[in-house]
C-alpha cells in the first residue's frame, strides 16, 4: 500500500474571518454542549459589566424568548459606531466580526476587563446563525445584522432616541443536521438556573450593579433581579446564612495600588468546612493562584502573631497550620487589575506575581487592626482555630494508628471488597451498595474482570457535621478510602486511584437516597477532585419489572412506568413487580438492568458551579433545620411518588 508524501503549499489553508472559530469552535468558548452555549451569553454579559467597570453601565437586562435567542441589554456608552480607521468600516462591525478587535488591549477604553482576549462579541456572532445589534448612542438607534458572523447590510439608523447603550440579541447556531450548515451546539436550550446563578455572583462581585434575568419561554414569564449594595460582604453573608456565624459582621479589606484594586470579605462559622472563592477581573478562579497565595499566607501569619501577643498561644505550643485557620472560614477574594496573566485558556488560575504581595501586605495590615479594636470577635477565632487544631493532631493520630493496623494507605484492602483482576484504573470500576443483601447479588452478578464490588454497612457519617478525626474513625469510610487508594483531604492524589468509575449503587427508595447524599457530601468535602474530574457516577436500578405474557421490560421511573402501560392498552393486565431495593433482585437482573455497560443507565455526577454546590451541601447537610424545612416544602412537589 502506497502514501501520498507530496506536500506543498497548495496544501496549507488559511481559514478566513470567523471561519476559523467556527471549524474549531472549542478552542474559543472550551466546547459545543450545554456549557458552551451558556459560555455565549456571558461573553455578552462581560462586556456589559466591563462597562460598570469603567464607570458608565448600572443596568444590565438578560431575556430569553421561546424561539432559542437571547437578548443582554445594557445602559453603557454602546459600542463606537464611527469607521475604524485602519479597517474603513463601523467600529462595532469590527469588534462583532474580527477577532482580537476591541477596547481592551491598552487603547484607554477599559482600565480593567474580564474579556482578555477580545475575542467575546465576535465569537458569539461567528456561532450564531443570526445575531442583531442595536446601539443607542447621540440620540440615534444604529442597527446592523449578521448571519454566522457575516454582515447582512451596512450599519444604519433606524430611529432616534434619549438612552445609550447597546442590545445584543442573537439565535445559537444549533445542530440540525442540514447541509451546508449542520449547525455548532449540541443543544440550544438555556438552563434559567444556572444563569441566574452565575449573574448573582457577578452582581455580587461588581456593587451597585443591577441584573435582571426574565424567562419568557413559558406560559408563565419568570424574572429575577440582583442588586447588592454591600457587594462581596453581602456575598460572605449569603454564603454563611445556613451556618452559624461566630461574629455579626463579616470583615471587610479594600486597598488600591497604582492600577490594581483587591477587595476581601471575610467571617468564620461554627462549621469544619473551609468556603473560599477568589475572582480575578470577576472570573472564578478555582485554581486559586497567586491572590489567594497572598491571602493565605497574611491569614496565618497575622492569627499566628496574635495569639502569640495575647499570650493564647503558649511559648511551647506550635504555630497553627494553614488547615486549623481556615476551618469554618467562608471568604471571598476579588482582584480587579489592567493586565491579568490567567494560566490556561479556561482561565482557571491567575498568575501575576506583582499580586501577591499587594494581597498579603494589605489583608495583615487590616486583620491585625480589627483583631485589636474587636478583642471579642478575635477571640473566638482563636478558640475555633486551636480546637481545630486539636482535632487535627487527633487525626493525625488515628491515620498512624490506622497505618500500622494496615487499614489506612497500605497494601492490605478491605476484607469485605470483592476487588477485579483488572489493573488498568482507567478499565476498572466499583460499585458502592447498600448492605449485605444487595452486595451477595452484585458480587455474584458482576463482570470479576473490572468490576469490584463494596457493601456498605448502614449509613456513613454526615461529614458536614463531622471533624477530620472522628471521619477516619469511621469503618465504611475507612474501607473506602483504603478500596480506592488516592488518600484523603488535603493528601488525595487522582492519579493514585484504583478505579475511574466509582458507581453509586443504592436502592431506589429514601435511605437510599440518603445514603447517596452521604456519600456524595463525603466525595465534595473531602475527595473533591473526585467529582471535578468525573470519577463519580449514580447507578439507575429499575423500579419495576412488567411483565405480559411472555415479555418483560423494565421500568426506571413512575412516568416511564404510565407511558408504558398506556402503550400496552386496557386488553391483558400485566404484572408489575415493584422493587424496594437492590437485594430482592437475583444476580442476573442486576447485571443485566444495572451493572451490564451494554444495557444500563447511570448518571456521571458533574460540577457545574462549585458556590451553589456549596450551598446546596450545607443547606441539606449542614446543622441549620428550618432552611433545610422550606427547601423540602418548596421542593416536594418535584417528587411526584414518594415511596417511604
Amino acid at each position: 500500500m502506497s502514501r501520498d508524501t507530496h506536500y506543498d503549499e497548495s496544501q496549507i489553508q488559511v481559514l478566513e474571518g470567523l471561519e476559523a472559530v467556527r471549524r474549531r469552535p472549542g478552542m474559543y468558548i472550551g466546547s459545543t454542549d450545554e456549557r458552551g452555549l451558556h459560555h455565549l451569553v456571558y461573553e455578552i454579559v462581560d462586556n456589559a459589566v466591563d462597562e460598570a467597570l469603567a464607570g458608565f453601565c448600572d443596568t444590565i437586562n438578560v431575556t430569553l424568548f421561546p424561539d432559542g435567542s437571547v437578548q443582554v441589554e445594557d445602559n453603557g456608552r454602546g459600542f463606537p459606531v464611527g469607521i475604524h480607521p485602519k479597517m474603513k468600516r463601523p467600529a462595532v462591525e469590527v469588534c462583532l466580526t474580527v477577532l482580537h478587535a476591541g477596547g481592551k488591549f491598552g487603547g484607554g477604553g477599559y482600565k480593567v476587563s474580564g474579556g482578555l482576549h477580545g475575542v467575546g462579541a465576535s465569537v458569539v456572532n461567528a456561532l450564531s446563525r443570526h445575531l442583531q445589534v442595536n446601539v443607542y448612542q447621540d440620540g440615534k438607534i444604529y442597527q446592523q445584522e449578521y448571519q454566522r458572523g457575516k454582515v447582512l447590510y451596512d450599519l444604519k439608523v433606524v430611529g432616534e432616541t434619549q438612552r445609550t447603550g447597546t442590545t445584543i440579541r442573537f439565535w445559537p447556531d444549533v445542530k440540525t443536521g442540514e447541509k451546508p450548515e449542520p449547525g455548532i451546539f449540541e443543544t440550544g436550550n438555556f438552563d434559567f438556573d444556572t444563569l441566574r446563578t452565575r449573574f448573582r455572583e457577578m452582581a455580587f462581585l461588581n456593587k451597585g450593579i443591577r441584573i435582571t434575568i426574565t424567562d419568557e419561554r413559558e406560559d408563565e414569564v419568570k424574572t429575577q433581579t440582583y442588586h447588592y449594595e454591600g457587594g462581596i460582604i453581602s456575598f460572605v453573608e449569603h454564603l454563611n446564612r445556613n451556618k452559624e456565624p461566630l461574629f455579626e459582621k463579616p470583615i471587610y479589606i479594600e486597598g488600591v495600588k497604582e492600577t490594581s484594586t483587591v477587595e476581601v470579605a471575610l467571617q468564620w462559622n461554627a462549621g469544619y468546612n473551609e468556603t473560599v472563592f477568589s475572582f480575578a477581573n470577576n472570573i472564578l478562579t478555582p485554581e486559586g493562584g497567586t491572590h489567594l497565595a497572598g491571602f493565605r499566607s497574611a491569614l496565618t501569619r497575622v492569627i499566628n502573631n496574635y495569639g502569640r501577643k495575647a499570650k493564647i498561644l503558649k511559648d511551647n505550643d506550635p504555630n497553627l497550620t494553614g488547615d486549623d485557620v481556615r476551618e469554618g472560614l467562608t471568604a471571598i477574594i476579588s482582584v480587579k487589575l489592567v493586565e491579568p496573566q490567567f494560566e490556561g485558556q479556561t482561565k482557571s488560575k491567575l498568575g501575576n506575581s506583582e499580586i501577591r504581595p499587594l494581597v498579603d501586605a494589605l489583608v495583615a495590615d487590616k486583620l491585625e487592626a480589627y483583631f485589636e479594636e474587636t478583642p471579642a470577635a478575635a477571640r473566638a477565632v482563636m478558640d475555633k482555630c486551636l480546637a481545630a487544631s486539636r482535632a487535627r493532631e487527633a487525626a493525625r493520630k488515628a491515620r498512624e494508628a490506622t497505618r500500622r493496623k494496615t487499614a489506612l494507605e497500605s497494601a492490605a484492602l478491605p476484607g469485605k471488597l470483592a476487588d477485579c483482576s483488572e489493573r488498568d484504573p482507567s478499565k476498572c470500576e466499583i460499585f458502592l451498595v447498600e448492605g449485605d443483601s444487595a452486595g451477595g447479588s452484585a458480587k455474584e452478578g458482576r463482570d470479576r474482570h473490572f468490576q469490584a464490588i463494596l457493601p456498605l454497612r448502614g449509613k456513613i457519617l454526615n461529614v458536614e457535621k463531622t471533624r477530620e478525626d472522628r471521619i477516619l474513625g469511621n469503618a465504611e469510610i475507612k474501607a473506602m478510602i483504603t478500596a480506592f487508594g488516592g488518600g484523603f483531604g488535603n493528601r488525595f492524589d487522582p492519579s493514585k486511584l484504583r478505579y475511574h468509575r466509582i458507581v453509586c449503587m443504592t436502592d431506589a427508595d429514601v435511605d437510599g437516597s440518603h445514603i447517596r447524599i452521604l456519600l456524595l457530601t463525603f466525595f465534595y468535602r473531602h475527595m473533591p477532585k473526585l467529582i471535578e474530574e468525573g470519577y463519580v457516577y449514580i447507578a439507575q436500578p429499575p423500579l419495576y419489572k412488567v411483565t405480559k405474557g411472555k415479555t418483560s421490560r423494565y421500568v426506571y421511573d413512575d412516568s416511564a412506568l404510565k407511558a408504558y402501560l398506556a402503550e400496552l392498552g386496557k386488553d391483558a393486565k400485566p404484572d408489575i413487580q415493584r422493587y424496594k431495593g437492590l437485594g430482592e433482585m437475583s444476580a442476573t437482573q442486576l447485571w443485566d438492568t444495572t451493572m451490564n455497560p451494554e444495557t444500563r443507565v447511570m448518571y456521571k455526577v458533574t460540577l457545574k458551579d462549585a458556590i451553589a454546590a456549596d450551598e446546596l451541601f450545607t443547606l441539606l447537610m449542614g446543622d441549620q433545620v428550618e432552611p433545610r424545612r422550606e427547601f423540602i416544602e418548596q421542593n416536594a412537589k418535584l417528587v411526584a411518588d414518594l415511596d417511604i
